[in-house]
């Protein structure tokens, strides 16, 4: 049988990014979405053909025909969300971050394990087909020595223009509800000063720091950190004995500009990705003696491959790409470089 998917939360990613992905995949059917705006979730199903509208998760989680959901509703709301739906038996795909600490993310992923349900993060960026590419292409290299050994490797994001669409999802004049069960912004220990900027790292420079574990491994270590009240940072992770330099800015007026470049003794392998809501592949660069070789692209976007690959994972069994039991990492990961600032050590 098709897994029923139900969407809680249809604000313009819930619809653009899942609802619209959702919608167009065969292997699936979308039964059903909740959404505390009652006028936002009428138009939302009325234009992707959706029949039955809660007006609370928990209502949506009574439907027997849901399997699973698509959880995108505000950040500090979704992890009490989550546990709900893994409680009820649900599969979950969620937004990122999954939580703001890591002892809550860890409560989230033992939930999934005792229903043994699959339990997926929004790290749509593991799923695009550039960056599939460049793995192929990175262990090709690897094996064949033709560049030699990795020497170090550097990622940035600096946030700009999105590359929203403007046409394919609703809205209506609807203030954001109150009324949601909220955890915590941050670990007891962080001052509240710090908290907004922590959210701002958490919601955009997660994906790269989550990408580059993609790559270069699950488990660094931070070596160095340097980051401001915004977010804005440059942090070191040390792969092993390969440092990796990530230069974070999230500003709001140009182009977004994000990606990572793999150092070896004779050329690099650089994946410059597409801004988030870009329906486009990430472009490959090979470098080598010298000369750049670009990578031929496909038509495909990461947000359609990974709800796609979310009905698979289901259907299947299989360990997401992006799977809660992973993306712990990141959590933990951003914790001690805010934990370092709070000591007055970055």
């Amino acid at each position: 049988m098709k897994p029923g998917i139900g969407i809680i939360g249809t604000g313009m990613v819930g619809q653009m990014c899942h609802l619209a992905n959702f919608a167009a995949n065969p292997a699936c059917r979308v039964v059903a979405i909740a959404d505390l705006r009652p006028d936002l979730a009428a138009a939302a199903a009325q234009k992707f053909g959706v029949s039955r509208v809660y007006g609370t998760h928990r209502e949506l989680l009574a439907d027997s025909e849901v399997s699973a959901v698509v959880i995108v509703t505000k950040r500090r709301a979704t992890g009490p969300i989550v546990l709900d739906a893994l409680n009820s038996g649900r599969h979950v795909l969620s937004e990122k971050p999954m939580a703001y600490t890591t002892v809550h993310a860890e409560t989230l992923v033992e939930a999934a394990r005792r229903q043994d349900l699959i339990y997926s993060i929004g790290y749509m960026k593991r799923h695009d087909a550039g960056v599939a590419r460049a793995l192929v292409e990175l262990a090709r290299i690897r094996a064949d020595q033709s560049l030699g050994r990795i020497v170090a490797a550097r990622g940035w994001c600096f946030g700009g223009d999105t590359g929203r669409a403007q046409d394919n999802f609703v809205m209506t004049g609807e203030a954001r509800p109150d009324g949601l069960e909220l955890w915590e912004d941050g670990p007891d220990w962080m001052p509240r000063a710090m908290r907004p900027g922590y959210d701002s790292f958490l919601n955009v420079f997660s994906h790269i720091i989550n990408l580059a574990r993609y790559v270069l491994g699950p488990s660094p270590r931070v070596a160095e950190s340097s980051i401001e009240t915004t977010g804005a940072a440059r942090i070191t992770l040390d792969f092993d004995g390969i440092a990796c330099t990530l230069d974070l800015v999230n500003g709001a007026e140009g182009a977004w500009r994000e990606g990572l470049t793999i150092d070896f003794e004779r050329g690099a392998v650089t994946i410059e990705l597409p801004a988030p809501f870009a329906e486009q592949e990430a472009q490959v660069i090979v470098g080598h003696n010298g000369q750049s070789t670009r990578l031929v692209r496909a038509a495909s976007w990461a947000f359609r491959r990974q709800a796609d690959a979310f009905v698979t994972d289901i259907v299947e069994r299989r360990m997401p790409l992006a799977s809660g039991a992973d993306s712990v990492t990141d959590i933990s990961l951003a914790e001690t470089v805010w934990k370092r600032r709070a000591s007055g050590r970055a």
